[in-house]
């Protein structure tokens, strides 16, 4: 493949591949938390690590999904988790690469759930049927039930107009000069990411908490 490559040149590559569920920390398994660090971090690492001696070769452009989840989490940590690993991993290499003319872009898009289908609507039953005995202990179906309405609405209100975030990536990939992130979400999105970067922790949790409750 690199051989086929090396003859015909390479420009671009978008590291895209994502999945995502819902749920508290301790309703995953630790399974659940290796399968979504090897698909959401390492599958876009080791794609990258392919494909970085052309890239260097032809100056070319490394485009990655993030996410503003990667600022924060509201009930899908992670996630959140594998998303700010991403953005830790392209920072690194931004740098490392600049002296190569290599150009590595990081695409954050808001809620886009219903137009990649991303991840599903939740089942409180399917939830509750799969903690273990002792999260059954400290939660209640109850609970359970509120947290998967509250993200089920969270995922109704995601936006149809994928092609916001197609956009911004061709943009990463031909523009003479592309940003390092595109922030590709809605105005209260991005003031719920203003306000986690330059406000103190506190008060980020006090609005993810009051988020929460509602």
């Amino acid at each position: 493949l690199l051989r086929h490559f090396s003859s015909i040149g390479f420009w671009g590559l978008v590291n895209n591949a994502g999945i995502s569920t819902f749920g508290e920390t301790g309703w995953l398994s630790m399974e659940k938390y290796e399968k979504f660090a090897d698909v959401n971090l390492l599958g876009s690492i080791r794609t990258t690590l392919a494909f970085l001696p052309l890239l260097r070769k032809y100056k070319g452009r490394i485009v990655f999904m993030s996410s503003i989840i990667a600022y924060f989490a509201l009930g899908n940590g992670i996630y959140s988790m594998t998303k700010a690993a991403i953005e830790k991993f392209c920072d690194a290499l931004r740098l490392e690469m600049k002296k190569f003319g290599v150009r590595v872009c990081i695409i954050q898009p808001g809620n886009y759930a219903r137009s990649t289908k991303i991840q599903p609507p939740v089942s409180a039953e399917e939830i509750w049927n799969e903690l273990s005995e002792e999260e059954k202990a400290v939660y209640n179906k109850e609970y359970v039930q509120e947290r998967a309405n509250f993200f089920n609405s969270i995922l109704s209100e995601g936006s149809t107009n994928g092609s916001e975030v197609v956009d911004a990536m061709v943009d990463a990939l031909t523009s003479p000069a592309p940003k390092a992130r595109y922030m590709v979400a809605k105005l209260k999105e991005k003031v719920l990411v203003f306000v986690c970067a330059l406000f103190p922790t506190v008060v980020m949790d006090s609005v993810l908490s009051y988020a929460l409750s509602k």
